[in-house]
């Protein structure tokens, strides 16, 4: 089969062990990000099965239109980024394994070392140093203070336990089941979302974008983060209302953050208004972007493909489409 990777930028999937799945098939991997309709049409014209890189890059259906090969797009985790409707209309396979029982410990290692460089300051002293200057500030530390964890699932529970570790107190706001794992695990339970934001020195941010959690972080919510608290996120810009990040930080409240998501991705040049905060530490979405990491979804995603193959796809989000396979000669 025809297989073509997309924006895989250091060209490091052909490097992992698990590539190896893939012998005997043509596959073509692209480094760069092009989102422009038409380039990619042009690209992926022969393309038969689609790989993608999280949500790196949108797959609509004015493309999916025009992929009159395209059988399966096999990729890990959510996908806002996929018409699924018109994938199901077309033909086309979409398998996406949701790694319901492996936490992302990538993702929560970034998180809890974003919690550390912002505060203590880590990035703004290196810069420092680098300037030929020597100290600029007084950091904080963790031991004592309270970690807040809004969203108690697979990657939330984790950083829990590393705050539980640096003897920091962890409260827990969530969804009524997510709680009662939060009390089973031995962490305190918020009493009200406002008093959550209150009363922690550290809220970090550990839920998926759907509707429901879309804009869940009001600007009422960060008003109300000390003026020495942090607020870290490594989930999904569109968590926070549009704007009120940024605006919060300018108020003051809260004092700090660090962000690994944001709005519109790649974030490219130093015009977006983060980059400018001193208050602020930022990284391009690279929570899930480790070898170990990579090893984990890629078997998976190559997986997908093999049993594709085999007559027998598996983590088929759109399974309406599979009676109506033969739309594309499968």
């Amino acid at each position: 089969m025809k297989i073509s990777i997309l924006d895989d930028y250091h060209d490091s999937v052909r490097t992992l062990q698990c590539f190896t799945k893939l012998a005997g098939h043509e596959v073509t991997i692209w480094n760069d990000h092009v989102q422009d309709t038409d380039a990619l049409a042009e690209r992926l014209s022969d393309t038969e099965v689609l790989v993608l890189i999280r949500e790196r890059t949108k797959i609509r259906a004015p493309l999916l239109e025009r992929l009159h090969n395209l059988k399966l797009i096999s990729q890990r985790s959510v996908y806002p980024h996929i018409d699924i409707d018109a994938c199901t209309q077309l033909g086309v396979i979409v398998s996406s394994n949701q790694h319901a029982g492996t936490p992302s410990y990538a993702t929560a290692e970034l998180t809890w070392g974003l919690v550390l460089a912002a505060m203590r300051q880590i990035s703004q002293q290196m810069s420092s140093l680098r300037a030929g200057k020597w100290q600029i500030g007084i950091g904080s530390t963790l031991r004592g203070k309270t970690l807040g964890i809004y969203g108690y699932g697979r990657i939330g529970s984790v950083v829990a336990g590393y705050g539980r570790a640096f003897g920091m107190n962890v409260s827990v706001w969530a969804r009524e089941a997510s709680l009662a794992r939060a009390r089973a695990d031995g962490y305190a339970a918020a009493l009200s979302k406002e008093t959550f934001f209150e009363a922690c020195d550290v809220v970090s941010l550990h839920m998926r974008l759907v509707d429901a959690t879309r804009g869940i972080v009001t600007a009422a919510d960060l008003a109300r983060m000390k003026p020495t608290a942090l607020l870290v996120n490594t989930s999904r810009a569109p968590l926070i209302q549009p704007g009120a990040l940024v605006n919060a930080l300018r108020a003051g409240h809260p004092g700090l953050a660090a962000v690994d998501v944001y709005e519109d991705e790649p974030v490219v040049g130093p015009a977006h208004p983060l980059l400018s905060m001193d208050n602020v530490v930022c990284t391009p979405h690279i929570g899930y972007v480790s070898r170990d990491e990579y090893e984990i979804q890629f078997a998976d995603i190559f997986d997908q493909i093999i049993a594709y193959a085999s007559g027998t796809p598996i983590n088929v989000v759109n399974p309406d489409v599979l009676p109506n396979r033969t739309t594309r000669g499968l």
